[in-house]
This record gives C-alpha cells, sequence and structure tokens, in this order.
C-alpha cells in the first residue's frame, strides 16, 4: 500500500564542474522513514545545477511510480532549484529551463519545496557518489536480485478496502473548531502569534454544546489541544464533561498571519494588496512576517502523524483551528491545495476522519455542528 504522502530527496554533482557528473534520489515514507525506492545514475558531462535538477527529475518520476496520487514534498539542498520550483526565482540559464519544465509537469499540484542543509540530504548525496565511483545503486536499500516483485493494488481494490472489516481499528480523528470569538465574529484574520482572543459568550455556549454531544457520542479516549486560548478554553469544557485530561500539543495551532493578524479580508486588500494576490495565488508564499499554508500542512501532518502513534485505534478529539482542519481534509481527498479556499467551517464544528493501519484515510463528515 502506498502511503498517501511522501518525500522525494535528491542530489547531483559534478566532479569537476562542468566534470563527471551524477545524481542520487530516493522516495521515502514520512512516517516510517523507510525508503520506498532510489536511483543513482551518471549523466556523463555536465554542471553541479543540470545534475541536481536531474536527480530532482528523478525523484518524482520515482514517486509517480511508487506512490502515485501521493502528495508530495520535496528536500533538497540546492537553493537555486528549491526557490526556482517554488516560483521565487526565474530559471535563466538556458540549460536549466527545459529540465525546469520538465520537473514542474512532474510534479503534482500542492507541491511542497524545502531547502534542507547539505547534512540532512545525506542520503541522496550517497547515492549521486556510489554512481560516480561505479557501484552499482539498488533500486530498493535491501533488495536482491532474487527479491520478488510486489504488485500494487488497484485503485478498485484499494476502495473496496473499506467496505469490509477492517484487520484493525482505526484511530478516529474528531477535530473540533474552538467556538466562537470576537474575531470570528468580524471575519478577521487570527493565527498564532497574533492576539489570541479568547471566547465570548456565545463561543463559550458552542463549547458546552460540542461537549454535550461528545458526552452523548461516548467512546472518547482523549482530548487533544491547540495552545491557543480559545483552543484550550474549548477543549477544557469537552474534557471537563468527558472526564478527561487535556493533551497540549504545538502543532495544532493556527497559521500565523503575521502582519495581517487582526485584519479583516478587506483591510488586508486595501494594506497590501500585491501581498495578498501572491497569497491567493500560491501556496508556497506567506503573508509578511507569517507561515505559507504549506508550512502549515508540514506542521498539521507531524501532528497528526504524532497522534496516530500516540493513540494507534482510539478515539481523539482535537480541537484546533479552521486552517489545520482544512489541511487534513484536503489529503484525505488528495484534492489541490487550492480547495482550501473553498471549504468553509462555522465555530464549534465537528469534521470527523478515521486513519486505517495500512494508510488509508476516510472522511466520515464535515462542518457538523452539535445544536445548542
Amino acid at each position: 500500500m502506498s502511503p498517501d504522502h511522501v518525500i522525494v530527496e535528491a542530489d547531483g554533482g559534478s566532479r569537476g564542474n562542468p566534470g563527471p557528473a551524477a545524481y542520487g534520489a530516493l522516495v521515502r515514507d514520512p512516517a516510517t522513514g523507510a525508503v520506498i525506492a532510489q536511483a543513482g545514475v551518471t549523466i556523463g558531462v555536465a554542471t553541479n545545477n543540470v545534475a541536481e535538477y536531474s536527480g530532482l527529475i528523478a525523484g518524482l518520476e520515482l514517486a509517480a511510480e511508487y506512490a502515485p496520487n501521493a502528495s508530495i514534498e520535496v528536500r533538497m539542498d540546492s537553493k537555486l532549484v528549491v526557490e526556482q520550483m517554488a516560483g521565487r526565482w526565474k530559471v535563466k540559464h538556458p540549460d536549466l529551463k527545459p529540465l525546469a519544465i520538465k520537473a514542474q509537469g512532474l510534479a503534482p499540484f500542492g507541491t511542497e519545496w524545502t531547502w534542507v542543509p547539505r547534512a540532512k540530504n545525506a542520503a541522496a548525496d550517497a547515492l549521486a557518489n556510489m554512481a560516480l565511483d561505479g557501484k552499482p545503486v539498488p533500486l530498493k536499500p535491501a533488495e536482491s536480485s532474487a527479491a520478488p516483485v510486489a504488485t500494487e493494488p488497484s485503485d478498485l481494490q484499494k476502495a473496496l478496502r473499506g467496505w469490509g472489516a477492517p484487520a484493525e481499528p482505526p484511530t478516529r480523528l474528531l477535530f473540533l473548531r474552538h467556538g466562537e470569538t470576537p474575531h470570528t465574529v468580524d471575519k478577521r484574520f487570527s493565527g498564532s502569534g497574533g492576539d489570541d482572543p479568547g471566547l465570548s459568550e456565545t463561543g463559550e455556549a458552542q463549547a458546552r454544546a460540542a461537549a454535550e454531544y461528545l458526552d452523548r457520542l461516548g467512546g472518547v479516549d482523549a482530548v487533544v489541544t491547540s495552545p491557543m486560548r480559545r483552543t484550550r478554553q474549548t477543549a477544557a469544557v469537552v474534557a471537563d464533561r468527558l472526564g478527561l485530561e487535556v493533551d497540549v500539543r504545538d502543532g495544532w495551532v493556527e497559521c500565523s498571519f503575521g502582519d495581517w493578524d487582526g485584519h479583516t479580508f478587506a483591510e488586508v486588500q486595501e494594506k497590501w494588496p500585491e501581498a495578498l494576490k501572491d497569497w491567493l495565488e500560491s501556496t508556497t508564499v506567506a503573508p509578511p512576517g507569517g507561515e505559507s499554508f504549506d508550512s502549515c500542512a508540514r506542521r498539521a501532518r507531524s501532528a497528526r502523524d504524532g497522534l496516530l502513534a500516540s493513540y494507534p485505534g482510539k478515539t481523539v478529539v482535537v480541537v484546533t483551528h479552521v486552517t489545520p482542519i482544512k489541511l487534513m481534509v484536503r489529503g484525505v481527498l488528495q484534492a489541490p491545495m487550492s480547495s482550501m479556499f473553498r471549504m468553509e467551517l462555522r465555530p464549534a464544528t465537528l469534521t470527523e476522519i478515521h486513519w486505517y493501519a495500512d494508510g488509508l484515510a476516510s472522511l466520515r463528515s464535515f462542518n457538523l455542528q452539535p445544536g445548542l
């Protein structure tokens, strides 16, 4: 079963620049750290930058073959390649333009581009050097010539798995958006690092209604919350009703909106028109002094993986914010990042997602609001 999100690590280099060149690329499952597939190939005489782009292309091709439909984060130590692929730098060199176009065509919409220090890209670098040294690079780290070839199930087979009884119970995450705040009423940007308002009277009533609903539902094993004031207040009401402790986890904080925090959309449009335009056009762009949706997505996935490891097969209420919840829904549906602008979550609503041990996930409800 291929994961729904993978990391592509890629590197390339030449001995002489230009000189004998090679690339290394691998696809990694972020949940387990396991390498799904890898490659190390010589490309003749080339520059470092051409080798870097060749490694990126090879990594994206491996991801398409061994983790089809997965979302991708690319990690490279080439600042040039990462910035050009993210659209922040122009591709000027004629030798790189066709490679950049090919890489863009292979990268799924919403691919995240992350620069890492060379020390954190050692695996891909080692594959490139193995190739340059004339050593064979196996497709998988522990692969032998006698190893059987695994057959990937069809999309229909994957879908039908959800119709049968799972071998292990899923981990049920009930995402609860916090109750109303003054910023909610005014529709103001309200991210981490900003004013951090508390619940209004209406928000407190919404939290009590959600707690009562969850109590009637039963079977909740844990309550997890973002550390922000409005989520901690909502979580406290829920946990008190259910007789549970609150597990505070930083990864579930709202996206940071930087200088826009506390402003309405209209005010931001008036004061930061160009920055807002760039932000709406690309999830790699952050508000001034804030956090991009791509960065928030990486944080939310890590927070989710932490919960799946801590509470396997359990039912967990996660009190969090609009952006992390939308990111979870987008990931399950394998929708483009732009779909987040087409979702609306009311205060104190519940969204339920089940994660199974084999990596499959299922959206069970969205934006459910317990009655007051």
